[in-house]
């Protein structure tokens, strides 16, 4: 008779909100909530965490295992945070706090790991040998899933997409774009939403959420359409980049630009030209569970 699963517990710390859900022993989804992050504030923001454990635990009646996902990874060596784009957790033992205040093992692994692992279980990647799930938000990150497993890698690094350079910059990609990271030209720097939407403002004078440059693009203004298509071009060759040294079978868009419907014919008609290939089998997809995929893989941590 197989084991059911016990009551497991996600969260997604994200730069703006927390989410928590509570997954029941079948992968049913019990309780789901959201709250603001405390942002600049590591003390706040981990007793924000804690208390939604807390508070979730108690109006289930059990104790849970629990795996988070966050913007950034651990140090092997050291058990602190590194790359973070939510800064104030670099340098932080926040495993260990969590655990600390928490009196259980808690999971942590980069939120784009998170996503691609819940893509790869029962989302757009179910059931593909290789998925690359990528994350286009207010950061850009990747998490790489072979045979049900997340990649991590010698040095918990694996995905680290959105700070390789932007691949074959050319004139309007110059100067390179400086990176919180300390590095410049980093794909992250190009690809993100706000940069997005800061070159389309400073071609334009107005400045547009990028699903408003979509909108307007979509009505005819040539200069958002000009801001999206030297998105997609910049896409197209930095994904381009992974297929050929990953060469997933799938990959997913993830964040808030995988709402921008027109990527998923564009980007692969472009990236054909970058790909050391005859043909490109490789499909880029949306995600199934949409903005959910983060906290759902977090739960999935303890499969």
């Amino acid at each position: 008779m197989a084991r059911t699963k016990p009551l497991r517990i996600g969260v997604d710390l994200g730069g703006s909100k927390i989410e928590i859900v509570a997954l029941g022993p079948r992968g049913r989804e019990l309780l789901r909530r959201r709250i603001a992050t405390p942002q600049g504030d590591y003390l706040a923001t981990v007793m924000a965490v804690a208390g939604l454990v807390e508070a979730a635990e108690g109006e289930l009646g059990a104790r849970a295992t629990v795996g988070i996902g966050i913007p950034g990874s651990e140090s092997r060596p050291t058990g602190l945070i590194r790359n973070a784009n939510s800064t104030c957790l670099n340098g932080k033992p926040l495993r260990r706090d969590l655990q600390a205040l928490l009196q259980r093992e808690i999971r942590l692994a980069n939120d784009a790991n998170c996503f691609a692992l819940s893509e790869a279980s029962d989302g757009a990647g179910a059931d593909a040998a290789t998925v690359f799930g990528v994350i286009l938000g207010t950061g850009v990150g990747g998490g790489l899933v072979i045979a049900g497993e997340v990649l991590t890698g010698a040095n918990a690094i694996a995905g680290e997409w959105g700070h390789n350079p932007l691949p074959l910059p050319e004139a309007a990609d110059l100067p390179l774009r400086p990176c919180y990271c300390g590095r410049a030209g980093c794909i992250e720097t190009y690809l993100c939403g706000p940069a997005l939407s800061a070159e389309h403002g400073a071609a334009t004078g107005i400045t547009l959420a990028p699903a408003e440059i979509d909108r307007r693009a979509a009505a005819g203004d040539a200069a958002c359409e000009l801001s999206l298509a030297r998105y997609e071009a910049r896409l197209a060759k930095a994904l381009a980049g992974v297929i050929n040294l990953v060469d997933p079978h799938i990959i997913v868009l993830g964040g808030g630009l995988s709402n921008l419907a027109r990527l998923y014919e564009n980007v692969p008609r472009l990236w054909r030209r970058h790909v050391f290939s005859d043909h490109v089998s490789t499909r880029l997809l949306p995600p199934r569970h949409g903005d959910s995929s983060g906290v759902l893989g977090a739960a999935r941590l303890w499969n």
